[in-house]
């Protein structure tokens, strides 16, 4: 074919080339040529090729993920969502909607999903085959992240003006929406109406978190749920992976525990939460009835798991005691090794040109070996040991006075950043050795390690 000149094209013709070229991810001269080629042939619609999947997990890999990305501030998260979901092995296919595009652009999207974005209901190439019944039925599930107050309206309405809503009204798909708006909006009557009525037509929900908003000074519940939450929750729904530990029962505690020093003041550490929260839902998506007894964290329950909230080691071991007896015990909690020996009823003062007053402690209570030596001591328990040096010889310690099975160690060194954030570096140990995972994100760790746990508790029952 004949080289094609562009430049002598007039301005506005020449922008909406460049925005459909860009939609398609084509050059300009090639959508020019699949326009020639448009008008010169007979029309034939293909179905739309999924694009290939990233890495792999166990309950994701090979799923179709239409994510819907609406006009708020948190569409710059989606971005990472799709990166997160396509690591897992999925393929996620981009809709946006205009006001989406007002926050990020349809070739980042694009770009990392690695398959075109649609935008448009009315457009001519897709819709000679009615094509928004296709994405709404070729996907495995549908998610609208982040979803707006707008649209969950839209949603629980019925509304159908435009591409991302019409999907939803005539898909026959799961649903799941992660809202994120202004904390005043999410409290709002009319908005709690609507999401009361899509949970009533089977529409699964994630978040929102509590935290600060986009403008200055707000902040409370609304922000939407972080990507890797996000994925947890479309990991529950999507996983139809074997259930070896249906019928079993299991206690994981989680997060950090606050050891008051006063009603103003307490004793606490880094811990997010993050990694125990993430093997409570694995545990749930392998079958088993798990129960999580959580320290004060900021993240969300997991999905499909029973949640009881403490605060302190006293209040967290008399929690794990009722739960008792149980198959499985998970102790990843970072529990304080110490509280204050005598809890001020008053706000301790500071008195100028004195000392402060003495910080007497004593010794919380051992979860963990209370656990493991407990008199109807589940099949299988393990135990985390979070260190700063020594680790593999503090674990084998660990391991041999606590009772444990097997000991999860990480190094959560301030340079790791694994206190708070987002990816860890396992080893486990156990009277056979040491076994070293590579480094992963916690919700992978989560998945490999329950599996790990439903392997060994199987051969501890056999």
């Amino acid at each position: 074919m004949a080289s094609i000149t562009i430049r002598n094209l007039d301005d506005a013709t020449k922008q909406s080339l460049r925005e459909r070229a860009a939609r398609n991810g084509r050059s300009m001269e090639e959508e020019v040529r699949h326009l020639l080629r448009e008008t010169s042939a007979p029309a034939a619609v293909d179905e739309p090729t999924w694009p290939e999947p990233g890495g792999g997990d166990a309950a994701l890999a090979g799923k179709q993920i239409l994510l819907i990305i609406t006009g708020g501030i948190a569409a710059y998260k989606s971005l990472d969502l799709i990166r997160r979901l396509r690591e897992r092995g999925a393929s996620v296919r981009p809709v946006m909607t205009r006001g989406a595009m007002e926050f990020i652009t349809p070739l980042a999207a694009g770009a990392l999903a690695a398959d075109r974005v649609f935008t448009d209901l009315f457009s001519r190439e897709d819709e000679q085959d009615v094509g928004h019944i296709r994405l709404a039925r070729g996907a495995d599930l549908v998610l609208v992240a982040p979803a707006t107050a707008d649209f969950i309206a839209k949603m629980a309405q019925g509304h159908a003006d435009d591409l991302a809503s019409t999907i939803v009204l005539a898909s026959d798909r799961p649903i799941l929406i992660a809202p994120a708006m202004n904390p005043v909006m999410w409290n709002a009557p009319a908005l709690q109406r609507n999401l009361r009525q899509v949970r009533e037509d089977d529409v699964q929900v994630v978040g929102p978190m509590r935290g600060e908003m986009a403008e200055s000074g707000e902040a409370g519940l609304g922000r939407m749920a972080e990507p890797l939450d996000i994925v947890a929750a479309a990991t529950h729904m999507l996983d139809d992976r074997p259930r070896p530990l249906t019928g079993k029962t299991a206690i994981v505690t989680s997060g950090p525990t606050h050891e008051p020093i006063d009603p103003v003041r307490y004793i606490a550490n880094r811990s997010s939460g993050k990694q125990g929260h993430a093997i409570a839902a694995e545990l749930a998506a392998l079958g088993a009835s798990v129960t999580l007894v959580s320290g004060p964290v900021t993240i969300p329950d997991p999905h499909g798991v029973s949640t009881v909230r403490v605060e302190s080691a006293r209040e967290m071991l008399d929690a794990v005691e009722q739960l008792l007896p149980a198959d499985i015990a998970v102790m990843v909690a970072a529990v304080a090794d110490w509280r204050a020996a005598g809890e001020s009823g008053e706000k301790i003062k500071k008195k100028p040109g004195k000392a402060p007053p003495p910080l007497k402690l004593a010794e919380n209570p051992d979860i963990l070996k209370t656990v493991g030596h407990y008199g109807k001591r589940p099949s299988l328990v393990v135990g985390f040991a979070a260190e700063t040096q020594n680790l593999i010889d503090n674990a084998r310690a660990k391991l041999e006075r606590k009772g444990a099975d097997f000991i999860v160690a990480n190094d959560v060194s301030p340079e790791t950043g694994v206190m708070g954030g987002d990816r860890n570096r396992v080893r486990i140990v156990s009277a056979k050795g040491v076994e070293e995972w590579p480094e992963m994100d916690k919700q992978s760790v989560a998945a490999r390690l329950a599996q790990e746990i439903a392997a060994r508790f199987q051969t501890a029952m056999a």
